[in-house]
Formats: structure tokens, sequence, C-alpha cells
């Protein structure tokens, strides 16, 4: 072979890890050993490039810097050790080692012209915006481009392009990060790249993150993932653009997996200069889910290796976790550098973490005049931005005594923050996204505390729960009733458990990709207006570890601190445990237990309030929502609603639609004999072999639903808690899709009533579904005892409906009649609650 083909040879192999990095390692090796045998250096050296090129695209960056040294090392001539030195800055820069990268590109611009010094000056561009430099790098970015059009490089020019979106991105400039990352994938497209296809997908994704376009920026990123592990690139960076995503829309868990799985793939791959920036994620999730200890930990760790790595402006951003977790935890914050901190963020050019240093600063600093920098953001920009705008605007009206305005400011960053949720098409994500209005309603309720009028308490109270009307139906999507099909035929055959978990992802990630549709924003009802008749009303809020009462008995309201929050928690979490114990092995002990807590919960809770035997409307919080209110000793016999909020409750229209169902689910023990004996109360035939579609048929088409089956609350995964019949379970994404809820369902398993409660109060599970879809009362326990029969307790709570009772007071004389039979009586029927708005009374009628 002559020196020719060695060379050629070579530069097939340079193309080649330009097109396919993760399969271009044996073509390289392959040129090298050619190159070496030929004796051909200026082979070598090219080869030896490929070689770290491939290395340095597919993550190992310590083995890439290796092959570019050796590059260097056999180059003959300047121009090839120069573009050699192009890809070990890079190499070192990933590595963490900022320093020797700068040199390594100061070295080689002199060496280079024309295309080579376009791509050295594209590549220092880079370099200075991955260290924080954003305005540096920027004007470099501006000098590469011309350059790098001007010589027809349309491969550098491509990736020059991508970098600088991503730059135009960080800045809020979407317009531009738009046009640069769209001409980069047509570029990409034209060179058949299709790694840097998956790569330029990635930062779309990325871009609507911040844009707050959650759907879009899914489905990028969902692409994104496919086509880069197809290439066998690099999902690190993937991994933290969807833990931003997951931040913005409040899931701190999900966004903690993503910062992990970044930071295993990170250190994995030894990219030194990325491992920090996961660190951050990590904790930002953390400072999201209010876990300020590892938000703490995790930021000063980042800080260190910032530090190290001399990346002034990341540090900085570091810092300002720090800062704000420490703020929350009460220690004190040295005032020393955090006007220094404030002016690095805000030259870093990062829109988001400027403000958010500025209100960190004026807290630490009390400067009315950093207040008024950071409230500037409330006019433009994303949805997130402007809300926290608003919130520094709040805090500067309040400072200046202007409590109106203060007020103001409140109202108009949740209305953006609750325009944004519902642009969400998943219900979980809208859920999740609610943390968001938390310091929003929390200084709103401080302020009305402080003013000490009941009215404005109850007031904020009631905002501090998200009053959407939501969209009620999603599109109609054949892609998922066919995963759902899928999904019921696997748990059906109690099989393939690794299946289950795959399609479960796929119809969370499929449904997520759904835009929300219309809603509407509603006003709370105010103390004047709340239109409570004969019942009593007590509200629940917790602000700060503790529970405060808000009671309106006759007209008169009064507002009581009740103590700790976790007290209360540690008083209901003894229930269920005595139920059980009644309902397994019934004893003295386990029913002095349950009297003992109860007693002392109605002491606590309602004692204060002199509901006496009044019907009773409950608003609760955080823990309450598991309360089986019945088993109180001042409930017992007498009626109790439980409602999201006072004013959801009062809003409720009662649907007179006609028709009763009755459904027996398969594995629960006494389902059919109580199906039946229900269905015989109203004269129709009981569905005991009904599978799910025939279910949502039956829920289209009447009024009153009883579902006699195995209920399951998926804790991890809400949206997944299910009824069991013929043909699978039935699931909250199955009733979303229902064209129509009853008016009343009555849901006769144990534990289905509960959700999985959310920051603000936001419900996750089978019961919120019923509700948020236009379900007046639903009739479900809340405490997880296991296969207890519940006929005796249905048959008389019917029997009561159909004399005309509302159901809170059919529910409530039901439960009495049965509580002297037994303590399995008794445990059986305790722990169902009626859930929804105002009742009304049941008129009788068929099927």
């Amino acid at each position: 072979m002559n020196s020719g083909t060695a060379l050629a040879v070579a530069e097939e192999a340079l193309r080649l890890a330009d097109r396919a990095a993760g399969r271009a390692g044996p073509a390289c090796a392959a040129a090298v050993l050619r190159a070496r045998r030929d004796g051909d250096t200026e082979a070598l050296s090219i080869a030896e490039r490929a070689w770290g090129r491939s290395l340095l695209q597919s993550g190992d960056v310590v083995a890439a810097a290796v092959h570019l040294r050796r590059s260097i090392a056999v180059s003959a001539r300047a121009e090839l050790a120069a573009e050699s030195r192009i890809l070990l800055a890079a190499a070192l820069l990933q590595q963490g080692r900022p320093g020797p990268a700068l040199r390594e590109i100061d070295l080689a611009v002199p060496d280079l012209d024309g295309p080579g010094r376009a791509r050295a000056r594209a590549q220092r561009a880079d370099m200075l915006h991955q260290l924080g430099r954003l305005s540096e790098a920027h004007s470099e970015y501006q000098v590469a481009v011309p350059l790098l059009r001007r010589t027809g490089d349309l491969l550098n020019l491509q990736r020059t392009l991508v970098n600088r979106g991503i730059l135009h991105t960080e800045r809020h400039s979407f317009g531009a990060a738009e046009a640069d990352l769209t001409a980069a994938d047509q570029l990409a497209r034209k060179l058949g790249r299709h790694l840097a296809t998956g790569i330029i997908a990635e930062n779309l994704g990325f871009m609507e993150t911040l844009r707050g376009d959650v759907p879009a920026a899914l489905a990028h990123l969902d692409r994104a993932e496919r086509a880069i592990g197809a290439e066998g690139g690099q999902l690190g960076p993937v991994f933290v653009d969807r833990g931003e995503l997951l931040l913005a829309v409040g899931s701190a868990s999900e966004a903690q997996e993503a910062a992990e799985q970044a930071v295993h793939a990170f250190s994995l791959e030894r990219r030194g200069l990325l491992l920090p920036g996961a660190l951050v994620l990590q904790a930002q999730a953390a400072l999201l889910a209010r876990d300020w200890p590892t938000a703490l930990t995790q930021a000063r760790r980042a800080r260190r290796q910032f530090l190290r790595q001399q990346r002034t402006e990341w540090a900085e951003l570091a810092r300002l976790i720090v800062v704000r977790s420490s703020l929350a935890l009460g220690l004190s914050v040295s005032r020393r550098g955090m006007r220094d901190m404030v002016a690095a963020l805000v030259r870093s050019g990062w829109p988001a973490a400027a403000l958010e240093a500025r209100l960190a600063a004026a807290l630490v600093l009390d400067d009315a005049e950093l207040l008024g920098e950071a409230a500037q953001a409330r006019r433009r920009g994303p949805a997130g931005l402007r809300a926290r705008g608003w919130y520094a605007e709040a805090l500067l009206r309040q400072r200046s005594g202007d409590a109106a305005g203060s007020s103001r400011a409140l109202r108009h960053g949740l209305r953006v923050l609750d325009e944004y949720s519902m642009s969400l098409g998943a219900t979980d994500l809208r859920a999740y996204s609610a943390v968001h209005r938390a310091e929003l309603a929390e200084l709103g309720l401080r302020a009305a505390l402080r003013d000490g009028r009941v009215a404005q308490v109850f007031s904020w109270a009631e905002r501090s729960r998200r009053l959407v009307h939501q969209p009620v139906l999603p599109p109609d999507d054949p892609v998922l009733a066919d995963l759902l099909a899928q999904l019921r035929s696997v748990v059906r055959g109690a099989r393939h458990a690794q299946r289950q978990v795959g399609l479960e992802r796929r119809i969370r990630d499929h449904v997520r990709l759904h835009r929300g549709g219309d809603f509407r924003v509603v006003e709370p009802v105010s103390l004047a207006e709340l239109d409570l008749g004969p019942s009593a009303l007590v509200e629940f809020v917790q602000l700060d570890g503790q529970l405060l009462g808000i009671g309106v008995v006759d007209g008169v309201s009064s507002l009581v601190p009740l103590g700790s929050v976790a007290d209360v928690a540690g008083l209901v979490e003894r229930l269920p445990f005595a139920l059980h114990r009644l309902a397994r092995r019934p004893s003295p002990a386990a029913l002095a237990l349950l009297e003992d807590a109860a007693a002392r919960l109605d002491n606590l809770l309602l004692g204060p309030f002199r509901v006496d035997d009044r019907p009773l409307v409950v608003v609760p919080t955080g823990p309450l929502h598991d309360l089986p209110w019945s088993v109180l000793p001042s409930r017992i016999g007498l009626p109790v609603t439980v409602s999201p909020s006072a004013t959801l409750w009062q809003s409720t229209r009662f649907d007179t639609r006609p028709g009763v169902a009755v459904v027996a689910g398969p594995g629960l023990s006494g389902a059919r004999s109580e199906a039946i004996a229900v269905a015989s109360l109203y004269g129709v035939t009981p569905w005991l072999d009904a599978t799910v579609d025939r279910v949502l048929g039956l829920l289209r088409s009447c009024g009153v639903a009883h579902l006699a089956a195995h209920g399951r609350l998926a804790l991890d995964n809400p949206l997944f808690s299910s009824l069991r019949l013929h043909d699978g379970p039935l699931v909250v994404h199955d009733l979303e899709r229902a064209q129509q809820v009853p008016h009343t369902v009555v849901l006769a398993s144990c534990d289905i009533g509960r959700s999985l409660v959310c920051t603000g109060d936001e419900l996750l599970g089978l019961s919120a579904t019923f509700l948020s879809r236009g379900t007046a009362t639903l009739i479900a326990s809340v405490v997880p005892i296991p296969d207890l029969e519940t006929a005796p307790l249905m048959t008389a709570f019917h029997r009561q409906l159909l004399a005309g009772l509302p159901a809170p007071s059919a529910l409530a004389a039901a439960q009495a009649s049965l509580r002297d039979r037994s303590p399995q009586d008794l445990a059986a029927a305790a722990g169902f609650v009626c859930l929804g708005g105002k009742s009304f009374g049941f008129e009788p009628y068929g099927g």
C-alpha cells in the first residue's frame, strides 16, 4: 500500500467519526495501524485525530485526549497539530480543566487560516460559553459564524449554529435560538449526521422548556433520546435537559431522578466539566421539594467544583442555591459578597438566575432597589419568570405599606401560573406545577394573618387552592386507547412486570404530549357570599408546619390556631392501624386505640368551633385528606361532606340525569352479592362481568353508579390508580377519556377514596379524577383496609338515599346503624366519606 492509500483511509475514518462517532472506533483503529505500517506520519496524525474525535463525541474524554496528544506529537506540519489542538481543547474542557483547554485553543489559532481558523474561533466561542462567559462567547460566535459560511465549512457551521442557538436560549432570545437550531438541523440532515439531529432535538427541547411549551419540549426530548441512543451518543445532557423541564413543571422527584441519571452518566464518561452542573440540578430539585439540607449540601459541593474549574458565574449560581437554602433553614447568611453574586449572575445573561439572585440579596440586604429590579421581570418572558416578578412586586409593595397593591400583585402572579398550568394537557403535570404557587399563596396568607381579619384569611385559604374549571374531555386518541388495552392485557395475565412498567411509562409520556384546552379561573367565594344553609363549615390550612382552622357556624366566622401539622398527622396515622386491627383481630386494645385517637382529633379539630349537630362541610389540607370523619365522636351519625374547596362546594350543580348502574369486579370478597343486593333496590340488573369499555359506557349514560371492585391507589404513579374489572384495571387515564361521568358515584372498595396530596392540596387519584370530571357526590373509603365486605353498609346507604336523604346524611345514618353490630362492621363502615360539593335530596328512579 502506498502513502496515498493510508492517507485516504485516515481521511475516511475522520469523516466517519464526524457522521457516526459511536461506530467509528474500529475504522479509526484500522487507519492508525495502516498509517504506522506505511510510515505515513501525516496519515497517522489524521487517524489519531479521527480516533480522538470519535471517543470525544462518544463520551470517553480521557481516552480522547490521549489520542489527540499523539496526533499533535506526530504532526509534521503546524496546521495538522493545530487541528488536533482544537479537539484537545474540547476534551480538556470536558474534563474540567479550563486553563489548559484555553491555552490549547490559543496555540491553535495562529497556526491556522481560512477554514481552520474559523473552526478554532468557533471552538473558542463554545469554550467561553461552557465556562459561563456568555458575552465573550457571543462576540466570538458573531465572528466565527460568518467565517464558517465564507469558507463553506458546512459541518462546523452546523455545530456552531447549535452552540449559538443554546446561548440564545439561555439568554431567552427564543426567536434567534429557534432560527439557529432550525438552520443547524437542516444542515445536519443534508450532511447525514444522525447523531447531530438528535443533539439538536435535545436543544430544541431545552429551548421549549425555557419558553414554557412543555408538550413541545417533551416531544423534542423523546426524539433526542431515541436518536442519540441509537447512535451510541452521550445521553447525560438529555437527562439534564429533561430534569430542567421537570423542574419547570414542578415534578421534583422526577427531576431528581433525571439529575441522578446525569450524574451517573457524566461520572462514567469522566466528563468533569458537566458533573457540577448536574449537581446543581440535584440541588434545584431538592430546593423545589423543600428539602433544604440536601439542597444546601449539593450546592456547596457543586460550588467547590466550579471554583476549581475557574467558572465564576456557575460558582455564583451554586452560591445562590446555598443562600436560598440557608434562608429557608433560618441560618445566618453573610452580607459580604452578596452584591458581587448579583452582579455576576446579571452579567451571565441567565435571566432566571439574575432574578433569583436579586430576590435573595434583597431579603438579606433589605434592599428595595434590588426588589424593584427583580419586579421588572413581571412584564415579559416565560410564565415562571413573570410570576416571580409579580412575587418581587408584592414584596416591594408590602415593604412600602401598600397591602392592597401587594395583594393585587400576588393575584396577578397566581393567574399567570394558573394559565401556564392549564396549557398542560396531562393531569399530573398540572398538579405538580402547583408547587410554583406556594410562595405567592403563602405570602398572601401571612399578610392576611397579620391583618387579623378572618374574611381575608379565608379568601387566601381559598386562593391557596387552585380554583380552575379545567378541560374535562381530552382529544380522541387511538394511540392512547391501544396502549391502555395493552396494559390491561399485561395486568390481566399477571406476568411481565417489567413490560407493565414500560407500558405505564409510555402511556405517561404520551399523555404528557397533549396540550391543555379551554379553562376558566374561578374567583374564590367570599365569606359574605358563602351560602351554607343549615350547615357549618370548617376549612383547614397549613403554614410553616402549623395548622389553622377557619370556622363558619350560623354565619359567624372564627379563626383558630390548632397546633402542629406533624402532631395531627401522627394521630391520623393511628386510625387505619386501629381499624385494621378491628377488622382482622378485634380486641379491646384496638378499640381503645381507635377511640383515643378519634377523641383527641375531634377535640383538636372540631372542638373549638361548636359545630354541634349541624351538617358539616370540611375543606381539608395535608394529612386531613385521609381522615375518616365518621369516627370522630361528635360526628357519629351526623353528615359530613369533604370538599376540595369552599368555592367548588358552593358551585356544585346537581345533574338530574336518570339511570342507575351497578357493577361488580372480580377478586373482591362479597362484591357479587353486594351488587345484586344494591341493584335489587333500584330494580335494575347488575353487571357482574363488566369490562372497562362497558363500564365507561355505563358511566356516560347513568346518573348514579355503584362500583363494587377491588381498588388500588398507586402512590408512586397515581394516574395508574385503578379499579379491577374483568378484563383488567380501569385506570385514571381511562376515566379521563370518558365523555361524561355520573353525578353520584359509589366506590365500594377500600382505600380508593384516598389521593396523592401534592403541594397546594392538589389531588391525584381515581376519586380526585371523578370529582374533577364533574361528579357531584362520591362515596369512597379513605382507609386502606383490604377486602372487607361492605354489603351491609352499602345496602343501608342506598335505602336511605332512596328514602330521599342527601348523600352525606344517608351515609351517616348507614354508618350509625352498623356501629354496634360488630367490630368488623364498624371497621368496614368507618373509612367511607362523602366527597364532593353541595348535596341535594335524591329522587328515586330506576334504570
